[in-house]
């Protein structure tokens, strides 16, 4: 039963997961403590982090990454680093040289400390001004249903208490209803914040969870004040959701074409049936790799009354070899695409993918009638269709 911190394991996502806090730019020059600033500053206290180590500021670009505006040096376990002064909210990253991950902050115009401990970041933490203590406070609440989430993995960690449905029934309960309270928090904050970053930040959240309808987050979207909705991640969403919109249940499947292992190129048109499923999927995805299975016994059952699957890897470029030997172990007889360019591949940025393995359920004129159904609920949805037929 995963469950993923917004900031903190956003190591799946495509584009906003940008926000993974990977640095693509770097300086290489070197900025000494600067203590005659009439702006704000940031002012830290560290632990365990050695006399010259470089500190790199970066604020989220345009283009959804971080960009390096300056860097200090260390000196007797302090730093300091003068911020901008916006005109509004930026989101802006701490990273510490030699040390893996980020600190989130935001930039307000209010001076600001912070305590870095080297072997934690997680706990680091920044204070100051109205929204770091909205974001902090945010940040708390993810961790307490992280820590409900693993709890109840713990309590239902032994594989043979899951063979019985009755059991297993009720885990699935206890954690729907940790996820639906989850949302609910986020919700919150994002109705009781319009005007703060931290609110996108739960937006983002929300998006890549996939756990309410789209519609849904475009309301809460459309409640945010205009400088929220102006920043640059507030145009992330805002271009997230219009892909969303476009994939979203009702929508006709947006058209697609790749080349198969052979080079052969296949559209979704050429395969179209009674029932089409879309199966986004990758060699390297554990999970697609499970449920493989599931997909072969369902085309197996349904393929002769209709049913017809196109499969669109994220193999990675190198990664063709592996591509192809998956599809034979898994026993994937239908047709698979795949532009071998991981999230960056053009159909998965089409429909906006931000986790594996995703389904869409397609009925004869291609329009998308359910996504991401498992199991028994993709069966039976498959099998309802095709009686319509």
């Amino acid at each position: 039963m995963p469950y993923k911190l917004f900031i903190f394991a956003i190591k799946f996502k495509p584009k906003m997961k940008k926000l993974s806090i990977l640095f693509l730019a770097f300086i290489a020059f070197s900025c000494q403590e600067k203590n005659n600033s009439d702006g704000p500053q940031l002012t830290a206290t560290t632990l365990n982090v050695e006399d010259g180590t470089q500190v790199y500021l970066s604020v989220l670009g345009d283009k959804g990454s971080p960009e390096v505006i300056d860097t200090v040096s260390v000196n007797q376990n302090k730093f300091t680093i003068d911020l901008p002064t916006v005109d509004f909210q930026t989101l802006n990253f701490l990273r510490i040289e030699n040390v893996q991950g980020n600190m989130l902050f935001i930039n307000e115009n209010e001076d600001l400390t912070a305590k870095v401990y080297k072997d934690s970041l997680r706990a680091s933490k920044v204070n100051g001004g109205e929204n770091n203590e909205v974001f902090n406070k945010y940040v708390s609440v993810l961790e307490e249903d992280a820590n409900k989430m693993r709890a109840l993995s713990q309590k239902y960690s032994n594989p043979e208490m899951l063979k019985d449905p009755k059991v297993m029934q009720e885990a699935r309960a206890e954690q729907s209803k940790i996820q639906d309270e989850s949302m609910q928090k986020r919700k919150e904050v994002i109705e009781n914040n319009p005007n703060s970053l931290v609110s996108l930040l739960a937006l983002s959240d929300m998006l890549n969870s996939k756990s309410i309808p789209s519609n849904e987050i475009k309301d809460l979207y459309s409640g945010l004040s205009d400088n929220v909705k102006n920043t640059s991640l507030g145009k992330q969403i805002k271009e997230a959701l219009d892909k969303v919109s476009a994939t979203a249940v009702g929508s006709k499947a947006p058209s697609f074409s790749g080349p198969n292992p052979e080079g052969k190129e296949i559209a979704l048109e050429d395969v179209m049936g009674e029932v089409t499923i879309v199966d986004f999927w990758a060699s390297w995805c554990k999970p697609c790799r499970v449920e493989n299975p599931n997909i072969v016994k369902l085309y197996n059952k349904y393929h002769d009354k209709g049913l017809n699957i196109i499969g669109v890897s994220l193999d990675k470029n190198n990664a063709k070899d592996k591509w192809i030997k998956a599809i034979e172990d898994d026993g994937l007889t239908w047709p698979q695409i795949s532009h071998l360019q991981y999230w960056k591949g053009p159909i998965a940025s089409q429909y906006g993918i931000r986790s594996i393995p995703a389904t869409y359920i397609l009925d004869e004129n291609g329009v998308i009638v359910a996504k991401d159904l498992r199991g028994d609920a993709l069966e039976n949805k498959v099998k309802e269709l095709l009686e319509k037929a």
